[in-house]
């Protein structure tokens, strides 16, 4: 398999905050942020991908969504959080193929590890996140969509 290697800047983000049911029913937590960020239309100079992340709080034991915002978007009153941003290693899967995205992950994991250059980054406010890749026209067109994982990882302290 091959990985990448890309840096994501530090930024200021609207978050859903902490969903323990991982509710995504337009009732729910993330679906409710789905709904606040898939309205937002960002200008063209705002218009890169990715903006929005999926992660799990292991702290507080969670589904967290986070937006990226330019100092021009409404935080839709949702919890502004600063990114720290760094250095992360990606993959892509088919969503939904939680067997493949399970190989992938074991594989990056070993990558990371047999690297001899790389460790993991995991902090507070610093997971491992996804990102559905693929434009919402494309989903319709096809039926699926491709998740990017994003895994924090940091050079290794000499």
């Amino acid at each position: 398999m091959e990985f990448r290697i890309i840096s994501l800047p530090a930024f200021e983000a609207a978050s859903s905050g902490v969903d323990k049911n991982f509710d995504f029913s337009p009732t729910g937590i993330l679906g409710k942020f789905d709904i606040y960020f898939s309205s937002i239309k960002p200008s063209d100079r705002d218009n890169f991908i990715p903006r929005d992340f999926l992660y799990y709080d292991v702290e507080k034991q969670g589904m967290v969504w986070i937006w990226a915002l330019s100092e021009d978007m409404d935080d839709g009153g949702n919890e502004v959080i600063h990114f720290d941003g760094g250095y992360y290693l990606t993959y892509t899967y088919k969503d939904g193929d939680e067997e493949n995205n399970n190989k992938l992950y074991s594989e990056a994991l070993k990558y990371i590890e047999d690297s001899g250059i790389f460790e993991i980054d995991v902090r507070p406010n610093h997971y491992s996140m996804g990102h559905i890749i693929t434009p919402a026209e494309i989903i319709k067109a096809q039926g699926w969509a491709q998740m990017e994982t994003f895994i924090p990882i940091k050079l290794i302290s000499k």
